[in-house]
């Protein structure tokens, strides 16, 4: 297993997934929390953290699988972020047998139809490489880190997508594998007991996602009054009791 991994904790297995633009340093205030119950395990993923690069084409959800089987957990509670919870619910869809309990904050969905907006505000970011602190300022510019930007936990937030960013200049050209159907065709096929997070002061392309889920599975749905995308680092303990909660029902 090449994937950089780290466990804390004893109990049933918990297991971490990442933002986009961001390394298991995502968890830093969630997962001593969790580590107090269960066997917490947070992972970069591929050319993340310190994860190698990629080499030929990344598939993120048999990157999860090779690494529940190199720990030998065969049943675990995933918890995804961002991109971690697009690459949460594909696995789910993929392996339900794996998962116990999925739980996501503010996913992204493979298939899901975003906003021209969206898709102008990534374009925007990257067309102002290589200047990375241009990139940095473009990026967080967004309304769903203005709660972020004015906490103390902005440093770390921007000390990761540096990060990011620097890495990215040094990957090969691959391509992003993701089963098919997409799952935003198939979220009627989701089994997994699943719980959904997601701040109020978010992009509304995913407070859509959120709407999606709602219509489409059987998730239950809640909203962390005051939270941005980083709820993650802003919101530790409300995601905590949450998670928790949900875990032990």
């Amino acid at each position: 297993m090449d994937l950089y991994y780290e466990v804390n904790g004893n109990g049933r297995p918990v297991v971490l997934l990442h933002s986009g633009g961001a390394d298991l340093r995502d968890w830093t205030f969630v997962a001593p929390l969790l580590a107090k119950h269960y066997k917490v395990v947070a992972f970069d993923g591929r050319g993340a953290g310190k994860s190698p690069n990629p080499v030929g084409d990344v598939n993120c959800v048999e990157d999860l699988k090779g690494l529940l089987d190199h720990l030998n957990i065969h049943k675990a509670t995933l918890i995804g972020h961002s991109l971690g919870g697009q690459i949460a619910t594909d696995f789910s869809l993929e392996y339900p047998e794996y998962v116990s309990e999925l739980v996501l904050i503010a996913p992204a969905l493979t298939g899901f139809n975003y906003s021209s907006e969206f898709a102008k505000y990534m374009n925007k970011v990257s067309a102002a490489a290589p200047d990375i602190d241009k990139m940095i300022k473009v990026s967080q510019s967004a309304l769903s880190y203005r709660v972020v930007q004015a906490s103390p936990h902005k440093e770390l937030t921007e000390q990761m997508l540096r990060h990011h960013i620097k890495r990215t200049f040094n990957w090969p050209a691959f391509d992003m594998i993701w089963p098919n159907p997409p799952a935003a065709e198939r979220l009627d096929e989701l089994t997994v007991k699943t719980l959904f997070m997601i701040g109020t002061e978010e992009l509304p392309d995913n407070l859509r996602v959120a709407d999606y889920f709602r219509k489409q599975s059987d998730a239950r749905i809640v909203e962390i009054s005051g939270a941005d995308h980083m709820v993650t680092l802003t919101h530790p303990e409300d995601l905590y009791r949450q998670i928790t909660g949900f875990m032990k029902e």
